[in-house]
């Protein structure tokens, strides 16, 4: 039974019962045996004679205070502010449960459970004996039993119905994105798009959401791990469960998946815990068990998912305390290499349930780490003489430097990259791109870090930053990005600074043409094609225009194919794609007339254009696939990577063919489908490749064509003039349908 109420204090004793409340507060930070945690620390001292008489207890018996970390991050769900509130409603299931005392603003003080954490008796990861675990889950058992009438009120978006197991979960989803995600975009959002986890990423884990069974809600403690079970000196009760400010009211499979995840059980126990709790609840609420083999799996998937936030931030603050305490290089380097470390394990954890793909290696997420690092001045820590090694910069000399960026604007930009937020933030299928403000510059500028882990089969042939000059120089009526600035930087990552062609308003994202092109924007595409005639290539390529551009891009393909990874061609046998030698057997039956070179674009899918509101309708990006040849190809190779409808191909082809002489336009009607055989074939290969790989699967327009893959190997085949070979392995079909 709980202490009788307390008569309410008269204002001159209100004062004095604060004045007291504030020295024992100060007393417990000063002298109290400290146990900090995420969000609060807590201090264990014993009742003062003054204390003991403001909350009815006895001096000298212990008690916590609990005073919430003002700097803490906002990385948990919380369905109710008040713990007090939820400790008074355990009180009649979990008699020993702490009681909150006394209460002001965000310090609070609970009886004292007398014992030691569960943690510190048996370690995480380490395997429980078989009585504590049974213990344990009659802990969740009994917390099952508090009646929601004795809680506080529940939010507006809770589910209506007390059963709807597929309803919680979705609100778990919902309420994980706005109180952890959209708190912390500012200052982690731009780490998240580095490390490839897309913003919308637990919206869309909310769509997903299966139906399962109905399950009637209970309350939930919602963090059950050793550090908040506190093993009873006295043995009666066995087991007090602490800290219950995450306590949520829903669905029981909820604090059985939590539990498992942060109690760190080794996998083989697992089972144990899992039929320990059915049993206990079985006693208490039958119900609750409704679908526990099916429906298990989606809450331990949702706390894998959602874990990967608090996981990446907690790793990269504590990587900025330890920079912040130390000014010894090895110390923080091993630092790195632990957030590194933690940051790869929360990843892997997360990307089948948030279906990420791509997920980066070390090297990668160091570097992520390091730039954000980097841009933080908290704690001085862009004055460390030896931090300053990350702003170095090695300019390349193939690229001149520019009176109007010189290498301290190059600086400012490298800074301002690690701080830019989520929606600054692009990843390609080879580049992190990031927009960034660099003073004294009058236009937003793109950091285009090439990725090092990347691995793509087409290969690029000319320098990116050459061709961007080569059309600067030109002068001519194509919108493509300025080269500011190449080289390398302290981590030996390849970097390139370009003028930004997005809109004015840099936090709004680019617009793409992913629906295919309006007609005034097909005419702008041509009208560059066109222009880009008249760029000198020769600079760029000394070599071009000698020899038969079609031959050269069907060795290219051919090499493609006899490269690709054993496990691709295999596959590829499989579905009736033909080998190396086969496939040039059958491609040398076609050619295409000899018309004059220009440098062409390459790559000129949805994502590698962006709209702008003049003439000349969009920008063209992304020039690393750009080459010297057929001007007619990268027409065709366009249409092939858009979506393009038969009335604005038509549009386009007649304005190309009006607006070049004829020695660039011959004999097109009969060439052009030689190159749309080409590129059908190439991308059968190519997307089946990365199907295998998993390689550039976060990129938009790789994740596109592999969408639509069963279609791509039909036409393929077709167009090699083979038969569509149906695979013996029906799960095999349907993946790839």
């Amino acid at each position: 039974m709980g202490a009788p109420p307390r008569p309410r204090p008269l204002p001159g004793e209100r004062a004095s019962h604060d004045a007291t409340f504030r020295a024992f507060v100060k007393l417990a930070a000063e002298r109290g045996r400290e146990s900090g945690g995420h969000h609060h620390r807590n201090y264990v001292l014993p009742l003062t004679e003054g204390m003991a008489r403001m909350v009815g207890g006895e001096a000298g018996t212990s008690v916590t205070v609990r005073m919430r970390r003002p700097d803490a991050l906002r990385v948990v769900i919380r369905t109710w502010q008040d713990e007090a509130g939820l400790l008074a409603a355990v009180r009649g299931a979990l008699p020993h449960a702490p009681r909150c005392l006394v209460k002001r603003g965000d310090v609070a003080i609970h009886s004292f459970a007398e014992g030691v954490p569960l943690s510190g008796v048996c370690d995480h990861g380490k395997p429980v004996d078989t009585p504590m675990v049974r213990a344990l889950a009659g802990l969740l058992a009994r917390t099952a039993q508090v009646r929601r009438g004795a809680l506080p009120a529940l939010p507006a978006v809770w589910p209506r119905n007390d059963t709807d197991s597929h309803g919680f979960l979705r609100t778990l989803a919902h309420l994980a994105d706005q109180q952890i995600r959209r708190p912390n975009r500012d200052g982690f959002g731009g780490l998240f798009a580095a490390l490839g986890i897309p913003e919308d990423a637990l919206a869309q884990l909310a769509g997903r959401v299966p139906a399962m069974a109905r399950r009637p809600y209970s309350l939930l403690h919602a963090d059950l791990h050793r550090d908040n079970v506190i093993v009873s000196y006295a043995g009666d009760p066995p087991l007090v469960c602490v800290d219950w400010e995450l306590a949520t009211y829903g669905d029981p499979l909820h604090d059985l998946a939590t539990h498992l995840v942060r109690m760190r059980y080794p996998a083989h126990q697992w089972a144990e815990v899992v039929d320990a709790w059915a049993e206990a609840m079985r006693e208490v609420r039958p119900a609750a068990v409704n679908g526990l083999a099916k429906d298990l799996r989606h809450y331990l998937a949702f706390e894998r998912a959602q874990s990967v936030f608090p996981d990446v931030m907690r790793a990269a603050r504590s990587l900025e305390e330890s920079f912040t305490r130390t000014r010894e290089e090895s110390f923080t380097q091993t630092s790195l290499d632990e957030a590194t470390a933690e940051v790869r394990r929360a990843l892997d954890a997360a990307a089948e349930p948030l279906r990420l793909v791509g997920v980066p290696g070390e090297g990668e997420i160091r570097r992520a780490l390091f730039r954000w690092l980097v841009s933080r001045t908290n704690g001085g820590i862009r004055d460390r003489a030896w931090i300053a090694k990350a702003s170095e910069w090695r300019p390349d000399r193939r690229m001149p430097e520019r009176p109007d960026f010189p290498p301290a604007a190059v600086r400012e930009a490298l800074l301002a990259e690690g701080a830019a937020p989520a929606g600054r933030v692009f990843k390609g299928t080879a580049h992190l791109n990031t927009v960034v403000s660099v003073p004294g510059f009058d236009a937003p500028v793109v950091v285009r870090r090439k990725l090092a882990e990347v691995c793509r089969r087409e290969r690029g042939f000319l320098s990116e930053h050459a061709v961007l000059r080569a059309i600067e120089e030109s002068s001519v009526g194509v919108a493509a990005p300025r080269v500011l600035a190449l080289g390398e930087t302290y981590q030996s990552d390849t970097i390139a600074l370009h003028t930004y062609v997005g809109p004015r308003d840099v936090d709004r994202p680019p617009n793409h043409p992913v629906h295919g092109l309006l007609p005034h924007e097909a005419d702008g595409l041509v009208d560059q094609l066109c222009a880009l005639t008249r760029v000198r290539y020769k600079q760029v390529d000394p070599a071009a225009g000698e020899g038969a551009f079609h031959r050269w891009l069907r060795e290219q393909l051919i090499s493609l194919v006899r490269d690709l990874p054993k496990e691709s061609q295999q596959l590829a046998r499989h579905l009736g794609l033909p080998d190396a030698d086969r496939l040039r057997l059958i491609l040398s039956r076609y050619e295409v007339s000899h018309r004059e070179p220009a440098l062409l674009h390459g790559d000129l899918n949805p994502w590698n254009l962006v709209r702008r509101d003049d003439r000349l309708a969009l920008t063209l990006i992304d020039w690393e696939m750009a080459v010297v040849g057929d001007p007619l190809y990268d027409l065709v190779r366009h249409m092939h990577l858009t979506p393009t409808r038969p009335e604005i191909r038509d549009r386009m082809f007649r304005r190309w063919e009006r607006r070049l002489p004829a020695e660039y336009t011959r004999d097109w009607r009969e060439d052009w489908r030689v190159y749309r055989r080409l590129e059908i074939v190439r991308s059968a290969y190519v997307d089946l490749d990365r199907i295998v790989t998993g390689a550039s699967m976060d990129a938009p327009n790789v994740r596109r064509a592999v969408d639509s893959y069963a279609v791509t190997l039909a036409v393929a085949t077709g167009s090699l003039g083979l038969p569509v070979r149906s695979t013996a392995n029906p799960c095999l079909a349907r993946a790839l349908a």
